[in-house]
């Protein structure tokens, strides 16, 4: 089966199955549900990052209304020291191989301890 083939059967799957139509119009105790059945949760990734990766700041934001597909994450670690972003964002991968395979879309923002005084919003 070609690419092309697997998206269209994707997206017939889309407009007959309920389960996975319209996410976003679910309610929050539904999202949850759906959310905790794949397993991927902003707290699980956050502990991964902080336990495989030494994070010292991590901020994770469901951007897919509760539902746990699509996340954008601030990610602060020592290890990005003298990393290209490419490397950064390699290392961060290789950390949550399960979950990003698990969800739609990730979009991490990787900085070092020092990057990230220079970048935060001051108070």
């Amino acid at each position: 089966i070609d690419l092309r083939h697997q998206f269209c059967k994707s997206l017939d799957r889309l407009a007959v199955d309920p389960e996975i139509q319209d996410m976003s119009a679910r309610t929050d105790s539904e999202a949850v549900a759906v959310q905790a059945s794949s397993g991927v949760t902003p707290e699980a990734i956050k502990q991964k990052l902080v336990e495989r990766l030494g994070a010292t700041h991590v901020e994770i934001e469901d951007m897919s209304g509760g539902c746990g597909q699509m996340f954008e994450a601030v990610i602060v670690s020592p290890q990005f020291d003298k990393k290209t972003t490419l490397a950064k964002h390699r290392l961060v991968n290789n950390a949550l191989k399960e979950e990003i395979a698990a969800i739609h879309a990730w979009t991490p923002k990787c900085y070092t301890p020092e990057q990230w005084e220079k970048k935060k919003p001051q108070p």
